[in-house]
């Protein structure tokens, strides 16, 4: 089977992060605006091209006030660089339905070599007779590896916010 273009459905879809807060919990969050183009066989994802385009302005961590903080030029700056990228190099297979996805992600002006694993979860179709497939992301990156490194040192030792940031993403996308 060749590629296929494919249009990610948004609706059911969603990029969603975690960061170490005060060194003791996790504190979760999401883009709520992204998009991709992707070109691939779902059966077989290693000649895949897949770019992948997320809206930095639409952070959302359930506080305002955080959200405006993440937007500013403490962090990603939005007014500058409002969009994070990521563009697929190489995708090995790992057997299983799961692979290890290389690519291009671009945060802040910076780009970097970044691997994450895809997990291909199946394909189908809706009621409306679309073809649909999807897939899970998972991996992290360092924020300081992107010049992101605001932080606040703590009275008792440590740092208000950790430098891996967990990602993690499910995306559905139908035959475009």
């Amino acid at each position: 089977m060749t590629n296929t273009k494919w249009a990610i459905d948004s609706v059911h879809s969603s990029v969603d992060f975690s960061i170490k807060h005060m060194m003791i919990a996790n504190v979760k969050g999401s883009f709520n605006k992204f998009d991709a183009v992707i070109e691939a066989n779902p059966a077989d994802l290693t000649t895949a091209n897949i770019e992948f385009t997320v809206d930095l302005a639409s952070v959302d961590t359930r506080n305002e006030d955080r959200d405006n903080h993440l937007r500013s030029a403490d962090f990603f700056d939005v007014e500058n660089h409002p969009t994070m990228t990521f563009k697929s190099t190489k995708i090995v297979s790992n057997g299983d339905n799961e692979y290890d996805l290389t690519g291009d992600l671009t945060i802040h002006g910076v780009t970097k070599s970044e691997t994450f694993t895809v997990t291909y979860e199946g394909s189908g179709k809706d009621p409306w007779g679309n073809e649909k497939v999807g897939f899970t992301v998972d991996g992290a990156v360092k924020r300081s590896d992107y010049g992101l490194t605001w932080n606040s040192v703590l009275e008792t030792g440590g740092v208000l916010v950790g430098d891996k940031v967990k990602i993690s993403l499910d995306v559905q996308a139908a035959k475009a």
